[in-house]
């Protein structure tokens, strides 16, 4: 006897790069779950329109997950213009490139009546920290303070306009980001002490010809001529301004921390600690003491539950996305929290498992997400049945 329509598992797909990390973990989510294989839709057939005919097509009733289309020279090329993922170059046309493919994912998935786990207009915020930032200021989440936030804040053009927005804000300190940017692409921690006291961390580096690329290693800059070229080479992509915020820290490190949220829930948290302003895993940062982070804020008379809920205020910006990555950021002594952005694909934490009383104990970021769409689905059917 076969399964009736309204017991049946819910069939899933995602939209991805296939055979990369990402979709491997999400594919082995899918399994450990006793659901089907998840279909694979590839960026690239996105991209190329093919999303709309043949195998590439959504199916009746099954379920889209949006995944990044991360670094894949082919998919880079049809979003950038250029097959070299490490350029920085580019973020303004790869945004409103990417945005009109997730838009189209989204228009094929309601014609043939599936449903989707990202909402595009979601997503566009999530990608323009400028945008993000002034959504999440008008719901009351603590934010840095910033001269770029919102819609209706002034281009920054380049270097001339960074030092007149660090002076008119009296902002010393702060984050220089493309607006568009991920992973800590292109972004600059900017210190000013003065005409021509100028000094920088950054990840980007140019070559001879005067572009720009990614780098594993963070670097410094000493100089305002250096520090004006870089600024002015990425001003044309769009720039968002931060307060720089001095950070708690955890052994002798500065320390802020990801944290998942799921369903409106906080589910998974690392902590992430450097040597230099970046904290990012893949800049060399190293996972830090969840449990002393956690001592420490209730030693300082802060709140855990608290902190987490600020998390959870800052996803609830962004209703129709199941999961997003929150970074939260906490100023020294460990009582308050601020939150440095909320990431559409911050959920690639390997191997680490859900936080207690989250209902994800014992689950990745992607197996909270499936158990969160069938725990939806279980809803959906109680509430149509007859």
């Amino acid at each position: 006897m076969s399964q009736s329509a309204s017991s049946a598992p819910p069939r899933l797909a995602v939209v991805g790069i296939p055979g990369n990390r990402r979709v491997g973990l999400f594919q082995d989510a899918v399994r450990a779950a006793g659901l089907p294989a998840a279909r694979t839709v590839s960026w690239a057939d996105v991209l190329r329109g093919d999303v709309l005919r043949g195998d590439a097509g959504f199916l009746p009733g099954e379920t889209v997950r949006v995944d990044s289309p991360g670094e894949d020279a082919e998919v880079d090329r049809l979003l950038r213009g250029t097959d070299d993922p490490t350029r920085v170059e580019g973020s303004a046309r790869w945004y409103a490139r990417f945005t009109a493919a997730v838009r189209d994912v989204a228009r094929a998935a309601g014609a043939a009546g599936a449903e989707m786990l990202d909402a595009p207009q979601d997503i566009a915020v999530l990608f323009d920290k400028r945008i993000c930032h002034g959504v999440l200021d008008a719901a009351g989440v603590p934010v840095p303070d910033s001269p770029t936030s919102g819609p209706g804040a002034g281009p920054v053009r380049g270097w001339a306009d960074v030092r007149a927005l660090m002076s008119d804000h009296r902002m010393p300190r702060v984050f220089v980001k493309p607006a568009h940017g991920s992973s800590a692409s292109g972004v600059v921690a900017l210190e000013t002490a003065g005409p021509g006291r100028v000094r920088a961390a950054t990840s980007v580096e140019r070559d001879a010809a005067g572009r720009l690329f990614n780098s594993l290693r963070v670097r410094r800059c000493t100089t305002e001529g250096e520090v004006a070229a870089l600024i002015d080479a990425l001003a044309p992509d769009g720039l968002h301004i931060e307060r720089w915020l001095p950070k708690a820290s955890q052994r002798g490190r500065v320390a802020d921390l990801r944290v998942v949220v799921v369903a409106g829930r906080a589910t998974h948290a690392v902590v992430r600690t450097s040597r230099h302003p970046m904290t990012n895993l893949h800049l060399g940062g190293a996972r830090g003491d969840l449990g002393q982070v956690r001592t420490s804020v209730e030693a300082a008379g802060g709140s855990w539950g608290a902190a987490l809920a600020v998390c959870e205020r800052a996803a609830a910006c962004f209703p129709g996305t199941l999961c997003v990555g929150v970074d939260l950021l906490p100023a020294t002594g460990w009582r308050r929290f601020t939150v440095g952005e909320v990431n559409a694909f911050g959920d690639l934490l390997p191997r680490l498992t859900g936080l207690p009383g989250s209902g994800a104990e014992g689950l990745d970021t992607y197996g909270a997400q499936i158990a969160a769409v069938l725990h939806r689905t279980r809803n959906d059917r109680a509430t149509h049945a007859p």
